[in-house]
């Protein structure tokens, strides 16, 4: 059995939701603290995830809005900590969890290369060696040295992608980046994601595009409300989580099925 990059073992997140409904200020909550009339509970976005991921396998993760598949890779990336259970990850980690996340964008693209880089713990030396590359791969071209405000949702993905995957990641973790830009982007990124298969990264990737999932994944985890389906080979999995929603499609399902592994 291949050595774990990523082991999940009992893994479960809580939220505090406010019962008062969105405070929108310090003062709001203050005032309510004060006066006790602030309250909380707890809902569970993570529910006792128990799996492992191989070096140099590629996962993908699907499931409904909501499935909590974010939030697992938050975790993965040492953003949030498990409220209970214990999240292991073993090598150098580059995520692209959130859109724009780790940019500066009063920043040029260029200074948000070097900024990112050193929120990825590389050094400023070892970026300027990078930056050419990076920007060859984003094909940003003179936009390079404009404000990050001033980009597109596209060209900010694609400085994003360049990045992340020019620094020689051991695990690399991906919320749905492959299902936005153009189709010769989408393309080059997929060839990307090949290269690193090849060298051994261990990669997890959250979409909605089942195809992608296909495409690039050696196995799938499907995710509902929390809890892990399933997880297995892709077509097994995918073909799982489309009966799953064709059903609830057509009306809701008696009863459930219990979490297992496929394959």
């Amino acid at each position: 059995m291949n050595e774990a990059s990523i082991q999940f073992r009992k893994v479960s997140l809580d939220f505090k939701l406010a019962n008062q409904g969105a405070i929108t200020s310090f003062k709001e909550w203050a005032i309510r603290r004060l006066t006790r009339k602030l309250s909380y509970r707890k809902m569970r976005a993570l529910d006792h995830l128990t799996f492992d991921v191989p070096i140099g396998a590629t996962l993908g993760v699907v499931g409904d809005n909501g499935a909590g598949k974010s939030t697992l890779l938050r975790i993965a990336a040492g953003i949030l900590q498990p409220s209970e259970g214990i999240a292991t990850m073993r090598g150098e980690i580059s995520p692209i969890i959130e859109l724009g996340t780790g940019f500066e964008f009063e920043l040029s693209g260029r200074e948000n290369i070097f900024f990112n880089g050193a929120l990825l713990g590389r050094s400023w030396s070892d970026m300027n060696d990078r930056v050419d590359e990076i920007v060859n791969f984003s094909e940003l071209g003179e936009f390079i040295d404009q404000p990050i405000r001033t980009y597109s949702t596209g060209m900010i993905v694609r400085l994003a992608f360049a990045i992340a995957t020019t620094v020689d990641p051991s695990i690399l973790l991906l919320d749905e980046i492959l299902s936005v830009g153009d189709q010769r982007f989408q393309t080059k990124c997929n060839q990307r994601m090949l290269g690193f298969q090849e060298r051994g990264v261990t990669t997890v990737l959250v979409s909605h595009s089942l195809s992608a999932i296909e495409k690039i994944c050696s196995s799938c985890l499907w995710l509902d409300h929390g809890q892990l389906k399933a997880y297995g080979p892709v077509d097994q999995v995918i073909a799982e989580y489309l009966v799953c929603v064709e059903a609830q499609n057509k009306g809701p399902i008696p009863g459930g099925a219990p979490a297992r592994a496929t394959g």
